[in-house]
């Protein structure tokens, strides 16, 4: 059995009313905003990872690379906040990006603990592929929209996130 919400319906955790777009009596997944994002991303997701193995990146090399080379002075802490990656499989991952030559690591010199990434000239040449592969894929997917309804949608999904984080 699953338990009750500790709010009623039509509040949130809050006390403020919410709009109830959703009932849990009616609930369809293929209705469901979360569902379709889900749905949205796999796809902008695949299309990516497909178009990366073309310039030889995969998924778990160009996020961290293209992370690094736009946090100057960088952790792996900072990436894999970033990323939303777990800091272990990051850590292996940038084993891989060093042996390969696309990144260098060098400890700070006001703290020996701390260790910053960099990107090699050949990670620079690697990871300056990424923006363009980027646009490309999203210009595939919003194939059919406007200008006016893509700022729509990025309006609409800021909105969404900053309700989610309220």
């Amino acid at each position: 059995m699953v338990d009750s919400p500790q709010h009623k319906p039509g509040e949130s955790a809050t006390s403020e009313p919410v709009a109830a777009h959703y009932d849990g009596n009616d609930w369809r997944a293929e209705e469901s905003v979360g569902y379709l994002l889900k749905q949205a991303i796999a796809s902008i997701k695949s299309t990516v990872d497909e178009r990366m193995s073309a310039h030889g990146l995969t998924d778990a090399q160009w996020q961290p690379l293209f992370a690094i080379s736009r946090t100057e002075g960088c952790t792996a802490g900072d990436i894999a906040r970033r990323i939303h990656c777990d800091g272990g499989a990051l850590t292996r991952m940038l084993d891989r990006l060093e042996e390969k030559g696309l990144i260098a690591r060098s400890r700070s010199r006001e703290d020996r603990r701390v260790v910053h990434l960099e990107l090699t000239p050949e990670g620079e040449r690697a990871v300056a592929i990424v923006p363009h592969v980027l646009a490309e894929v999203l210009n595939l997917h919003l194939r059919g929209f406007d200008r006016d309804e893509v700022e729509t949608l990025k309006r609409l999904l800021r909105r969404l996130i900053a309700a989610g984080s309220a």
